[in-house]
């Protein structure tokens, strides 16, 4: 619903007001080009200043969209976003965050996936399945609103802050939901990175079996990195592949999401889920990076532009995103983000001291 707004305030709206009062948002061409450049600027001022946070002592652990996400949101909520620009919010977060996650098949080959082998592949499905269905079953006796879980379960059994933006194509989630899930799921994966080579080491695992537990069960790319490397160059190896290896299992998880979604037909969500077609984008760069290829120069700028995409995406979520709504979710989202991060780590070490 509109909110009232006086004359002289007739170009600034409230982060909560929608995107269909948004006049020429259906336009094409030239005309929609031109509407969503001062939404990009926006965006991409948020994500520049997201970057450039990043670089201050103490922040760099971590990644440049959780800082889009925050700063966003309290621009949206202290000075708030013009009319012009919610066109170009809205293309940053739908197209530019598609786009980014059938980018992220660049990251990923067949055979990469392959090379963990079958039993580390069981490992690696079996704790997602495992993990996404708990996070399901905790949300109900935390009562914890269905789509937010989705988002929650999907964040941390796949791959993060991108999967909970690829699940969310199917959810139709709320905004505050979204940089909720984004928020909490970066919070444990930061303390996965720090405590992770500290358990690795007293639960006796060598470095092959710590990189797959790393890449088994923490949540962002960036931070199985950074706590497997830290237990040595083989450990860092392993996690790595371990955790491409759950990145490429965002596919098929996505799709059994919007198929589960549409064969329930009754609720709102079920009625309204759309299959995710990029998706099949994703699985399509996969099979061109494995058996065609791209020259080795353009991968890191493939990587940055990537993340780049992702955090401007994210940032455009922050500026829809209302604060009060965030406060009214209350503790318990976060208690279940604790919960599944606790689960995802404990199965994940079992499996891997039975198996390894």
């Amino acid at each position: 619903m509109a909110i009232p707004i006086l004359p002289e305030m007739e170009n600034v709206v409230t982060a909560s007001e929608s995107f269909s009062s948004v006049p020429g948002a259906s336009k094409a061409g030239i005309g929609r080009v031109g509407g969503i450049w001062p939404g990009l600027v926006l965006v991409g001022v948020i994500t520049g200043a997201g970057y450039s946070l990043r670089e201050m002592p103490g922040l760099v652990i971590f990644s440049p969209m959780i800082l889009a996400v925050i700063i966003g949101m309290l621009f949206a909520n202290t000075v708030g976003v013009a009319h012009n620009a919610k066109e170009g919010i809205r293309f940053s977060q739908k197209t530019l965050l598609r786009l980014a996650i059938v980018l992220l098949g660049f990251q990923l080959t067949v055979d990469q996936a392959a090379s963990i082998g079958i039993g580390g592949f069981g490992l690696v499905a079996l704790t997602l399945a495992a993990t996404f269905l708990f996070t399901l079953g905790a949300a109900r006796l935390l009562g914890v609103e269905r789509r937010l879980a989705q988002l929650i379960a999907a964040g941390t059994s796949i791959c993060g802050a991108s999967a909970i933006v690829a699940a969310n194509t199917v959810t139709n989630a709320r905004d505050e939901d979204v940089a909720y899930a984004v928020a909490s799921i970066t919070l444990f994966g930061t303390v996965a990175m720090l405590a992770y080579p500290l358990l690795g080491a007293f639960a006796g695992l060598d470095q092959n079996a710590f990189g797959l537990w790393a890449g088994a069960s923490i949540h962002e790319v960036a931070q199985v990195i950074g706590a497997s490397f830290q237990y040595g160059p083989q450990a860092g190896e392993a996690g790595t592949v371990a955790k491409l290896t759950r990145v490429a299992l965002l596919a098929p998880m996505v799709f059994a999401m919007g198929f589960a979604a549409r064969r329930s037909g009754g609720g709102e969500t079920g009625a309204r889920a759309p299959m995710p077609w990029f998706v099949l984008g994703f699985v399509a760069v996969v099979l061109w990076n494995s058996f065609v290829g791209i020259p080795d120069a353009l991968r890191p700028y493939i990587v940055f532009f990537t993340t780049l995409m992702l955090t401007m995406g994210l940032a455009a979520m922050g500026l829809n995103a209302n604060v009060s709504e965030i406060r009214s979710r209350g503790l318990r989202p976060l208690l279940l983000a604790l919960s599944a991060f606790v689960f995802i780590a404990g199965f994940s070490l079992v499996l891997v001291k039975l198996l390894v």
